[in-house]
């Protein structure tokens, strides 16, 4: 993900600017504003801007532990994102955040 130059994560990565946009970093609330949820650091998580549309975008949105696992199992099987940001970031599939960093 990236906060601050879409251009510099883009051409770092090799992606086009269009691609980047969708990994722009967003406050995630866990517990929707709209459902309650407040804005605490309990209650906010980091996630890119299509993760945050994606979950959001259903008609029930998961409970943020079933979100988690559905996010994980479909990056294992290579199915998050678009084709070719997951060639891109190829390391997320193999557990890796970042080359030469391990995953947390």
């Amino acid at each position: 993900m990236w906060q601050d130059d879409l251009v510099a994560f883009s051409r770092a990565h090799k992606i086009k600017p269009s691609q980047a946009q969708r990994l722009q970093c967003t406050a995630e609330h866990l517990d929707a504003r709209q459902d309650g949820g407040v804005d605490t650091a309990q209650n906010i998580v980091a996630a890119c801007w299509s993760c945050n549309q994606r979950r959001h975008k259903r008609p029930k949105p998961p409970a943020p532990g079933a979100y988690l696992s559905l996010v994980q199992q479909r990056v294992r099987a290579g199915r998050w994102h678009c084709a070719a940001l997951l060639t891109a970031f190829g390391m997320l599939r193999s557990g890796r955040d970042s080359p030469g960093q391990a995953a947390t």
